[in-house]
């Protein structure tokens, strides 16, 4: 099977030839040390891949960014990419609907928390609600030009994550406080999500990451929080997807047990992704469950596993983590999150390794 057939065949429920592999963030110094080379990825920091654009150009830096990204994936045999919107130098680029306000707007750090999202609404509404820069979208294209050179055709995932409460205490507060407030909030995030939707569904991305993080060892907010708030909103973007022919990636760290049935059939997603190991999201209780209409993304653990096991037991996981997501197709094996600096070069080969030789594939040597 080509990669392409592999990840559709896992999206319909249907046994591919092996479960399909890709990473979903992949950072220095692992991504440098399987390149042999330096390598700046904006997923780590905007502010290093702006400096590098500024010293040698904005489109030969991204050139070499797409060039390494399709390196990666193809030096790894990985059947998908996970790639989000460029950074544009001196532009008002932004994604992130809560890491980047402060890039537009000063944000009040004291008084009244209604009051404070009450402004922020108004802010965003007033000068966030515009189209992304086309050049923002300009790494799918380069990506593609690159894959087509290297005869790869690599599935495209592709993040649209508005609708997260990571460490928003006003927004939290806001939710019990004044609830028209928040929904105000989250109307906006939705429009937001629409229009890069919108954008995805022009330059043809395969399947969208929505939603966000709401949750650590457990919920940031109540089950009854998350139903009224959040879960009508990632609906409109699934529902908007689905009508497209896109996929629907719902993506979101921690435990949450307690609202499963709302996050996968509540949004209306086809798949789950940021499966969290180390809160208690267990990949074979998840696939006995609803293998049958979900796809899971995951789930080694990159924070705990990764970073501090012993190769042999990294092994041993992987084996165990390919075990559990095996049947009616269903399954994409990627760790939980992004490989950072604590994840030796060591550990992510026993883990690499481990998934070819589960297949009966060739080690891979560096």
């Amino acid at each position: 099977m080509t990669s392409r057939q592999r990840v559709e065949a896992s999206f319909r429920h249907q046994q591919p030839d092996r479960t399909p592999i890709f990473e979903y963030v992949l950072l220095p110094p692992v991504a440098e040390l399987i390149l042999g080379r330096p390598f700046v990825e904006y997923l780590g920091g905007m502010q290093p891949w702006l400096a590098a654009a500024e010293s040698v150009g904005f489109e030969q830096t991204l050139r070499r960014y797409a060039q390494d990204r399709v390196e990666l994936a193809s030096r790894l045999e990985h059947d998908l990419l996970f790639l989000s919107p460029n950074p544009v130098p001196g532009e008002a680029y932004f994604y992130d609907p809560l890491d980047e306000l402060g890039s537009h707007f000063e944000l009040k750090e004291k008084g009244d928390p209604v009051e404070r999202l009450r402004e922020r609404n108004l802010r965003v509404s007033e000068s966030m609600m515009g189209e992304l820069p086309r050049e923002c979208y300009l790494v799918y294209e380069l990506v593609r030009e690159q894959m087509r050179s290297r005869d790869l055709d690599l599935p495209i995932l592709a993040p649209a994550y508005f609708h997260g409460i990571w460490t928003d205490a006003d927004l939290m507060q806001v939710m019990v406080l004044a609830p028209e407030v928040a929904k105000q909030h989250f109307s906006l995030a939705t429009q937001r999500a629409i229009k890069v939707i919108d954008d995805y569904i022009e330059i043809g991305i395969d399947m969208v990451g929505i939603g966000g993080d709401f949750a650590g060892k457990r919920l940031l907010i109540s089950p009854d929080s998350y139903r009224e708030f959040i879960v009508p909103e990632v609906r409109t973007c699934a529902r908007a997807l689905r009508e497209a022919g896109m996929y629907s990636v719902n993506a979101t760290d921690g435990d949450i047990w307690p609202v499963i049935d709302d996050f996968l059939f509540g949004c209306e997603v086809d798949a789950y992704l940021e499966i969290d190991m180390s809160a208690g999201m267990d990949l074979a209780k998840l696939k006995a469950r609803y293998g049958g209409r979900i796809l899971f993304f995951g789930n080694m653990d990159c924070g705990n596993a990764l970073s501090f096991e012993k190769p042999e037991g990294i092994k041993k996981l992987t084996f165990e983590i390919l075990g559990a997501g095996r049947g009616q197709g269903g399954h994409i094996f990627t760790a939980s999150n992004a490989i950072t600096e604590s994840v030796p070069l060591q550990n992510y080969l026993a883990m690499v390794n481990a998934y070819r030789e589960y297949f009966q594939l060739t080690e891979l040597t560096l």
